[in-house]
């Protein structure tokens, strides 16, 4: 089926400008002025904005094992509705990404179940090095390290065995890094003073910065060590920007970081309001950390943006701070998230995108996927930067039925998105007849 995008506002590879986008077969066939196509059908877009698909390299969609949470198909549904085309999922499911055989099961999930594009990682923990290196890079996006809680037996804290993958992994290893140690002494400490009714407020002491930093310090020596390709997940903390360079170009860096949506939007101020909603890990910190993942993102210290979105039930969130978990969804907001920074003068659109479309290719080296280029797979979103909604229960898609965004109203609509030329989303309707693809890998 042809299709015919006419009267974009592309925003591309750091330019704004007007064309017509001819998508046939699945790809992008043509970018101009004035296109025709007799057998084509026009999807006429006058005003609005054409954003290549986002690609999210953080998310946690729950299934299989804690389907009760989310699954691939729901949480996949939320993503395009939110103009993410492409997801990477994480490995600390039920069960666990463990072995090579664990891992495939997921990808058949996807293939069944994804209205997006889909990957997902394999896992590393103290006992299964010999499954991490046989992982495949040409259609795995990475070896992930919880270097940190995590859920099961994948905390990597055996420090032989994070040597012994820093050096033997031949592809990109992604960390999440908190210091278990430092975490521990400091839940026991604030837990003898005020048991289980612990104010969430205490959340960002318990997992500090320091924790973060003596983490993401470790990693990042072993990744210098061994000249490991490195990227370090949901920075959160002022300190830790100092671990990263913006002195080389992306496609040069073997060392890099994303940031995450929770971490740009909200502060320690929000707790009062948001209690164990905005309860992540690690934790959302102080206004001044909120400022310094900021200006690391803005000087390219920091490379992408992404959602690490995780949900829970409002059941399991709605508990003391011990028992409460960490996580929540984002990934049908992240993107007007995003965009009412543009509103405020804060980022441009051009800067958006190139932080959550062609950055995250580059850094996962992610096959024809991230820009609107002829010859890639037309994954497109139309945005229409000035129609402003409310996020309320009826319109939230994914399965926990919540989101920390709750009563926030936002001044742009995503309209449509394009997964490989399907128009899977239009207007609030879905057309579920065709699945995304399994994500490739130029490595």
């Amino acid at each position: 089926m042809k299709r015919i995008i006419k009267n974009a506002q592309l925003v591309n590879e750091g330019k704004i400008y007007s064309a017509d986008v001819l998508i046939e077969g699945g790809r992008i066939a043509k970018i101009a002025k004035g296109l025709e196509e007799a057998d084509a059908e026009v999807i006429d877009i006058e005003g609005k904005f054409l954003l290549p698909g986002l690609i999210d390299d953080q998310v946690h969609f729950r299934e299989p094992g804690l389907t009760h949470k989310g699954c691939i198909y729901s949480e996949a549904k939320s993503a395009v509705a939110g103009g993410i085309t492409s997801f990477m999922e994480m490995p600390n499911t039920v069960p666990q990404a463990l072995t090579q055989e664990l891992l495939e099961d997921k990808y058949q999930i996807g293939a069944k179940d994804s209205l997006a594009n889909y990957s997902f990682f394999m896992g590393a923990s103290n006992e299964n090095i010999e499954e991490v290196l046989k992982t495949n890079p040409k259609n795995v996006p990475g070896v992930k390290i919880f270097m940190g809680s995590s859920t099961g037996n994948m905390l990597v804290n055996d420090e032989e065995v994070l040597d012994a993958i820093f050096e033997k992994c031949d592809m990109l290893i992604a960390t999440h890094c908190e210091d278990e140690e430092t975490i521990r002494a400091n839940s026991a400490r604030m837990k003898s003073e005020y048991g289980e009714d612990l104010p969430i407020r205490f959340h960002p002491i318990i997992r500090s910065a320091e924790a973060c930093y003596k983490s993401s310090s470790l990693a990042v020596s072993l990744a210098k060590k061994h000249n490991t390709r490195l990227h370090i997940l949901h920075i959160s903390s002022a300190m830790e920007t100092e671990l990263f360079r913006n002195d080389i170009p992306l496609s040069e860096k073997r060392i890099t970081a994303e940031a995450c949506i929770h971490h740009l939007w909200f502060d320690e101020s929000h707790y009062d309001d948001k209690g164990t909603l905005i309860k992540w890990n690690p934790a959302v910190k102080s206004a001044q950390d909120r400022a310094g993942v900021w200006k690391a993102l803005l000087d390219d210290r920091i490379d992408i943006i992404a959602t690490d979105h995780a949900p829970h039930t409002l059941e399991e969130k709605d508990n003391t701070y011990f028992k409460a978990p960490s996580g929540g969804p984002l990934v049908q907001h992240a993107l007007v998230a995003m965009l009412e920074f543009y509103h405020q003068g804060k980022v441009s659109l051009e800067w958006i995108v190139n932080k959550m479309c062609h950055a995250p290719a580059d850094c996962f080296q992610v096959k024809e996927r991230g820009y609107i280029r002829e010859g890639y797979h037309a994954d497109l979103v139309v945005v229409d930067i000035d129609n402003p909604w409310e996020v309320t229960k009826d319109n939230i898609l994914y399965q926990c039925g919540w989101s920390p965004f709750e009563g926030e109203t936002f001044k742009s609509t995503i309209t449509q998105t394009f997964v490989n030329g399907h128009l899977v989303y239009n207007n609030g309707e879905f057309d579920e007849s065709e699945r995304g693809m399994r994500l490739e890998f130029d490595r």
